[in-house]
């Protein structure tokens, strides 16, 4: 599990660099304000959520067994999905109906973080 959320984290970030500088370098002339603002708040919760992701491998090298962490991990990758992909796709294509979409993205990052609270309240001394 670890290697897998690792490896997952690792590419997240590397993404989150290509699609920020994506967004600052070939979208920004074509973007309104508006959709360059949403573009770069995907890219935020994607960066924020791919150290979290890293930090779930991170802990899971000692504790690879463990549910509430293994489900903090996969709570952060579908919100990243959902919520940065949901704000992407909406920056690109201006498809309102998005916008609904994106808090259940927020809602797994919530309850990713609320599983790596409740993980590591367990396992740290």
């Amino acid at each position: 599990m670890a290697k897998f959320f690792i490896t997952l984290a690792s590419l997240s970030g590397m993404f989150a660099v290509i699609l920020g500088a994506f967004g600052a370098h070939a979208l920004k002339s074509r973007f309104d304000t508006y959709a360059l603002g949403v573009w770069e708040t995907a890219v935020q919760y994607h960066f924020y959520h791919a150290l979290a992701l890293l930090a779930v491998g991170v802990l899971a090298l000692s504790q690879p067994q463990t549910t509430l962490l293994k489900s903090s991990g996969w709570l952060f990758l579908l919100g990243t999905l959902v919520f940065s992909g949901s704000l992407y796709i909406l920056a690109l294509t201006g498809t309102k109906w998005l916008g609904a979409v994106t808090p259940l993205g927020g809602l797994a990052f919530i309850g990713g973080w609320a599983c790596l609270a409740t993980a590591s309240w367990k396992m740290l001394p």
